[in-house]
């Protein structure tokens, strides 16, 4: 099993004017640290509007940065929302095989659809037609970063005509693929797609046992790729705060880890929000007891082997990998033998702090991760002999009816196109001279006129 740092960039409310900035440098402090001690992944998510919650809205900027200060993990789009109305698939594959260039063949292509009410109707997007539309932009998507040219295509939400799109991405035919998953469902949609999970639902090792089944048993019998390659993986995520005293780690971590879920329920389950008004922080900490997210709770609750939630009355908090280190190696052995491929921690959560996480990531990478890391090779090499055969399968039941580039089709430029309407002879002169002189290096007024519009 493979490890992951997973970020939202939360940001409870009171702010400075240099909160956000102090955030994102905070986090990339975080990301080399996770680099240098061997952790192999980093997943950042794409949001908006949704305050206090993410402010990550522009993830394809922050991996970038993150692939100059980092060597060896890999860069994980975790997720590019591709329904068109957030990004135009053309926009979409450019970005990711720029990153793919910039980060020397490291990304991790992870989608999604999104379903707030701030995403969903901030941009436009009808939630009875959100995953027609996911998926109409993953699929444009790899098209814009497989085809030579892009055949063009006329969907139900995206229309364009044949265009080679650059530049390509460095691994061949296309990063691999995810999409974020929280229910079995689409679990089980990822292993029709050929597509790997990225579950953010925070379930405990041995439910994550049945959903690696599940998922394989899917993609054995039913998947059809939805790309040109297959990434049969299960990735789980949890809350983790790491201490060599445990009531520290509770102390310091699961207030953070208990917003986390709660910010997530505001936008997306039970909240009614004011834009830049309502305090979703001080609404936390109002309800937090009640609902059995209070760290005085989990400390009164103290349990030697973890589990993704900790029990406070009638209601279950939040708790995850938040511990010692011994506590940790065996609540992650738990998702190892569940068959999990990879666990993704959330440290940037609520008010956590920088020099807490730092430590966190330091014990993990030092007295944690060695174990994983040494059994982790034997293991990869088992599942890629295992899965070779049904990848090939899955494969081979994939057909396509993509248009190619039209006989004869030709872009011209716009000037061009007006000059062949006019059907005038002394404009074709000119523009067969105009094209002489800048070949020329010769510098032309009206050139000059018709680039600047």
């Amino acid at each position: 099993m493979k490890f992951g740092i997973f970020y939202e960039h939360q940001l409870p409310r009171p702010w400075h004017e240099h909160s956000e900035q102090q955030l994102i440098n905070d986090a990339l402090d975080q990301i080399e640290l996770a680099d240098k001690l061997g952790i192999q992944y980093l997943w950042e998510v794409e949001h908006h509007f949704l305050e206090e919650y993410s402010h990550s809205s522009a993830p394809e900027v922050f991996l970038a940065a993150a692939s100059q200060r980092t060597q060896r993990m890999r860069i994980g789009h975790g997720i590019v929302q591709t329904a068109a109305a957030y990004n135009h698939p053309a926009r979409t594959a450019e970005r990711i095989a720029m990153l793919d260039l910039v980060s020397n063949g490291r990304v991790e292509f992870g989608s999604g659809e999104s379903s707030s009410e701030a995403e969903l109707r901030g941009f436009g997007i009808d939630p009875a037609v959100k995953r027609e539309a996911w998926l109409e932009g993953l699929e444009i998507a790899i098209r814009c970063m497989t085809e030579t040219p892009f055949g063009g295509v006329d969907g139900i939400f995206t229309q364009m005509p044949p265009r080679n799109v650059v530049p390509k991405p460095v691994q061949k035919p296309h990063p691999p693929l995810w999409v974020a998953c929280s229910r079995r469902d689409t679990i089980l949609l990822a292993a029709e797609k050929g597509v790997g999970a990225l579950s953010f639902a925070f379930i405990e090792p041995e439910d994550a046992k049945q959903w690696v089944e599940d998922y394989e048993a899917v993609l054995r019998e039913k998947c059809i790729p939805v790309g040109l390659s297959v990434n049969p993986q299960v990735a789980c995520v949890t809350p983790m705060m790491c201490s060599p005293n445990e009531d520290d780690a509770i102390a310091r971590g699961l207030e953070g880890a208990n917003f986390f879920g709660y910010s997530l329920a505001h936008f997306y389950v039970f909240g009614d929000h004011v834009p830049a008004t309502t305090d979703v922080w001080e609404e936390f900490q109002q309800r937090r007891g009640k609902m059995g997210y209070s760290p005085e709770a989990a400390l009164a609750n103290r349990q030697q082997t973890l589990g993704a939630q900790v029990a406070s009355g009638d209601a279950k908090g939040l708790r995850g990998a938040t511990g010692t280190p011994e506590q940790l190696r065996e609540f992650l052995r738990r998702y190892e033998s569940a068959g999990v491929d990879q666990l993704i921690f959330v440290m940037q959560a609520g008010r956590n702090r920088h020099e807490h996480i730092m430590e966190s990531i330091e014990l993990f990478g030092t007295q944690v991760l060695p174990e994983f890391v040494e059994r982790d090779e034997a293991a990869s090499v088992a599942k890629a002999a295992k899965w070779e055969p049904i990848v090939e399968a899955a494969l081979a039941r994939r057909t396509t009816d993509h248009p190619s580039m039209p006989p004869g089709y030709v872009m011209r430029a716009i000037p061009k196109q007006m000059v062949d309407a006019m059907d005038s002879e002394p404009a074709q002169q000119w523009l067969e001279a105009l094209a002489d002189k800048q070949a020329a290096g010769v510098r032309d007024e009206e050139f000059q006129r018709l680039v600047d519009g």
